[in-house]
């Protein structure tokens, strides 16, 4: 091992602040030699970076547990505490998720603000992420932390940070928590206040059902089509599955209220257990994640199949087609029904502002801009990350508070199953999504139809649009070096064609500018913060991306085609081709 490895290893092994537990974790490894696993746990500190922090949990700096969550802690008091009495005096509000630790993890966020003189706020059972994002607004809190590892396999945890506005950390806030946290040098000395003594002093306090209530009449609230759920919802059945997490806590009451009263739990699945026993991977966005949902539907003739991932902000969705098989929804398929629905029922009620705004991505998919177009609504794309949707979300409603309006947000979008459907929560919310979608299905039965024959509306009237994605997994300091050696090599040679198509253009938004491949002139610029992204444009219009994951050691390729072809069968197979023969080089390229 490098010798500043073995440094760092000595230091935990003889530190008397750390554990014996944990010491005892890490002289296992060092007996059995295993110098892989014992570089991986220490060639670097748990990164905190401005979506929070994420990782394996265990023993070492480069992992979650009491130290570095600690640590997190402190840095984000440190920030508070410079932002003057006001924000330490309205505190942080505290929520988690399912998986191991994440109440350990809570309490001790907790004890280390109570110890800077912070007021905690914390949930006592386990909550979804949105209901984090709206208790920071509902309660008046300055900031807000979620224990989650959202969609990652069991291993992981997390810790995710929230602003007052009730929007995860952007600048200049993230770089200031940041600059803080890495100040944080010796984990084992983090201040932390017993819990009895921080409870005494009345610095931590329990989050009540108060709460629970207040969101759910703000989803309630927010119904577009009250009349058509009363019809529709008695004859609607539902197959819900929370995969283990918080989904259940919610989202079966949040869909009795818009009116469905056949809501079925799948019952293997509705327990949160952070082992998640009966899936690969707690993952929506993979198919095999809800089978076990579409199986039971199949054996209730049930309409429509939801399920969320553990801190569900994540919906997947499932729909009965006319021969009575189950449709599993793509992220952007889902976006797409969303955005129509609730654009066209504020077209029909004549509520539809004419600075109406559809917030997503660049790397989401084209049907959702496009019918959002349809309605005159005007399109914002931002940066990967639902932060930078939740912060247009708040800059629109700050200016129109002082009279300035730049817009009217109804809808945010991203691939990857969020959705932000309602102005309540800054964040993906996959509560509302799930009455939401319901709803939709409900408007659509209303008219004799499904969510289904609706898809294939759109894809009629605007061209069948299609995304394709492949992820490369590169994990330890070698796999570090990798990413950004294959990001360096398409910056300083871009691809001239992929799937055989020319490339005509390479946008780099680590310096904003859009330049010709073939010539290297200037052809525009984006006017987004600087983030390690690439986006190729074919001649065909196809877009190719390149981009490093911000919080897990991989590297993803997304391909977003549109076959304009009445025949939806040939479209599928054309657009198919097309992504797969551009991913190939894409992949080819990395090596």
């Amino acid at each position: 091992m490098e010798a500043r490895i073995q440094e760092a290893v000595q230091a935990w092994l003889t530190d008397p602040a750390i554990a014996e537990a944990d010491r005892a974790e890490i002289r296992a490894l060092v007996e059995a030699g295993d110098e892989t696993e014992l570089a991986d746990r220490f060639y670097r500190d748990l990164e905190f970076g401005t979506g929070g922090m994420r990782g394996l949990i265990g023993a070492g700096r480069n992992r979650m547990n009491i130290y570095t969550v600690g640590a997190a802690a402190a840095g984000l008091a440190a920030y508070l505490l410079r932002c003057g009495e006001a924000a330490r005096q309205a505190g942080v509000a505290i929520a988690f998720d399912c998986r191991r630790c994440s109440d350990v993890f809570a309490l001790r966020t907790a004890c280390v603000l109570a110890a800077h003189g912070i007021p905690a706020r914390l949930f006592r059972e386990l909550r979804p992420t949105p209901e984090l994002s709206f208790a920071v607004r509902h309660l008046g809190c300055a900031a807000g932390v979620v224990i989650t590892a959202s969609h990652n396999p069991p291993g992981y945890n997390g810790f995710k940070v929230y602003w007052s506005d009730g929007v995860q950390i952007v600048p200049p806030h993230d770089a200031g928590i940041i600059a803080r946290v890495r100040a944080v040098s010796d984990l084992g000395r983090v201040p932390v206040m017993d819990e009895g003594r921080a409870r005494q002093a009345g610095l931590i306090r329990d989050v009540g059902p108060e709460v629970d209530e207040a969101f759910l009449q703000a989803v309630q609230e927010s119904c577009l089509s009250p009349e058509v759920c009363r019809r529709q919802g008695p004859k609607l059945k539902i197959v819900f599955t929370a995969l283990h997490g918080t989904g259940g806590a919610l989202i079966p009451e949040a869909l009795r209220r818009r009116g469905f009263e056949h809501v079925i739990e799948v019952p293997e699945q509705s327990a949160p257990d952070g082992r998640f026993p009966t899936v690969r991977s707690p993952n929506p966005e993979e198919p095999e994640a809800l089978s076990m949902g579409v199986a039971m539907a199949a054996r209730e003739n049930a309409d429509l199949v939801i399920g969320t991932d553990p801190d569900a902000d994540r919906m997947g969705v499932a729909v009965r087609d006319a021969a009575g098989s189950y449709v599993l929804l793509s992220g952007n398929q889902i976006a797409a029904l969303l955005a129509d629905y609730i654009l066209g029922r504020h077209a029909e009620r004549g509520t539809l502002p004419r600075d109406a705004l559809l917030v997503t991505t660049l790397v989401s998919g084209g049907l959702m801009k496009a019918v959002a177009r349809s309605y005159g609504a005007g399109v914002v794309e931002v940066l990967t990350g639902f932060k930078w949707i939740g912060q247009v979300y708040e800059r629109c409603a700050q200016l129109a508070a002082d009279g300035r309006p730049a817009g009217t947000c109804l809808f945010g979008a991203e691939e990857s199953y969020g959705y932000m459907p309602c102005m309540h929560v800054r964040d993906k919310d996959a509560v509302s999504s799930a009455a939401f979608i319901a709803e939709a299905a409900a408007f659509a039965a209303e008219r004799g139809r499904t969510l289904i024959d609706e898809l294939e509306e759109l894809y009629r009237r605007h061209g069948y649009f299609q995304e394709g994605a492949r992820n490369l997994a590169l994990t330890g300091p070698e796999g570090a070096a990798r990413i950004r050696s294959i990001m360096a090599g398409l910056r300083a040679d871009p691809p001239r064609t992929l799937g055989g198509i020319e490339v005509r253009t390479m946008g780099d938004l680590a310096d904003g500018a859009i330049r010709e491949v073939g010539t290297g002139r200037p052809a525009g610029r984006y006017d987004l913060p600087a983030s390690d992204v690439l986006v190729f444009t074919l001649a065909d219009g196809t877009q190719a991306i390149a981009r490093p994951s911000g919080t897990e050691p991989k590297i993803k390729f997304y391909v977003l085609a549109r076959a304009a072809d009445a025949d939806l069968q040939r479209a599928r197979t054309l657009a198919a081709t097309r992504i797969a023969a551009v991913l190939d080089d894409l992949v080819a390229r990395a090596g």
